[in-house]
């Protein structure tokens, strides 16, 4: 009986212990729980969780709109780019254009100023091609008889400060006209030395960048003749008015057994750079006005 009666107090003590650490265990964590500080701790852990997820959407959001908005962006930057582009381009085209308006005026405005001191009744016209048959010689100019131009009219240039021959009309179309120019192998022209004043004939030699030929000068002339010196139309024949420009010497040929001597000729023209000319008559203004009236520059 007392060896039964001492194992109950050990059993309700383990029991007792048991329990008390229980409720030691449970009160220390409502005692916990019921904290400031804790619940304090609690809410900053979750926000600082929170805060960080939160930060890497928004980071990640960020990302993505920075580089929906450079893509959209560098969009834009190359259409700019080609708008500007094909607006510099037209920029370049328009000064380029107006480089050659102002050209072609102050082309005009020579053409013009030399019109006014031409004495002869004249047609202004411009070089619009050469002959599909004769690609080397004829030139075909803008101006025919329903302006006033005719067979054989004499057609003149004004380049580089001066008046020059530049051949005459072979063939007169309704609005078109054929010239045969000076350097044609059937161009004669009568001509004769400006200062020495002697007389010839001169040919052409088949091509715009060959000596012209001036032929049958008298041999006593060869004293008198240099090198420079101008040769201009002397009128007669009544076809080709006289004092007009033809060249200058550019050499001289000299032979003892021949009767004459001959003389080459620089072109005045260069017919390389002749855009415009004039139709002329062998008839001077002051004599025609009484019998004609004046050829407009139509």
């Amino acid at each position: 009986m007392q060896r039964g009666g001492g194992r109950l107090p050990k059993a309700r003590f383990s029991a007792t212990v048991y329990v008390f650490a229980v409720l030691m265990l449970f009160s220390f964590s409502l005692l916990l729980l019921s904290t400031r500080s804790f619940i304090l701790n609690f809410k900053d852990m979750g926000l600082s969780v929170f805060s960080g997820v939160r930060g890497g959407v928004y980071e990640l959001s960020s990302l993505f709109s920075r580089t929906v908005l450079s893509v959209r962006e560098l969009a834009d930057l190359r259409k700019e780019h080609a708008e500007l582009l094909q607006r510099l381009s037209r920029y370049e085209e328009l000064e380029r254009s107006n480089a050659e308006i102002n050209q072609e005026n102050n082309r005009l405005r020579e053409q013009l100023g030399f019109t006014r001191t031409i004495r002869y009744r004249h047609i202004s016209a411009e070089i619009i091609g050469r002959d599909p048959d004769n690609l080397f010689s004829a030139l075909v100019i803008n101006k025919g008889r329903h302006s006033g131009v005719a067979n054989n009219m004499t057609v003149i240039a004004w380049q580089n400060g001066t008046q020059a021959l530049v051949g005459k009309v072979i063939h007169a179309g309704a609005f078109e006209s054929l010239i045969m120019p000076l350097y044609d192998v059937s161009s004669l022209i009568a001509s004769r030395f400006a200062v020495s004043r002697y007389d010839g004939i001169v040919e052409g030699q088949g091509g715009p960048d060959t000596a012209l030929l001036m032929r049958f000068i008298q041999k006593r002339a060869r004293d008198e003749i240099n090198i420079g010196d101008i040769v201009v139309s002397s009128g007669m024949g009544g076809v080709v008015p006289p004092g007009i420009n033809i060249g200058r010497v550019s050499g001289v040929n000299y032979r003892e057994y021949e009767i004459s001597m001959e003389a080459e000729l620089e072109p005045a023209i260069d017919f390389s750079r002749l855009e415009y000319v004039f139709v002329i008559e062998a008839v001077s203004l002051e004599t025609s006005e009484s019998v004609t009236p004046e050829l407009t520059d139509g």
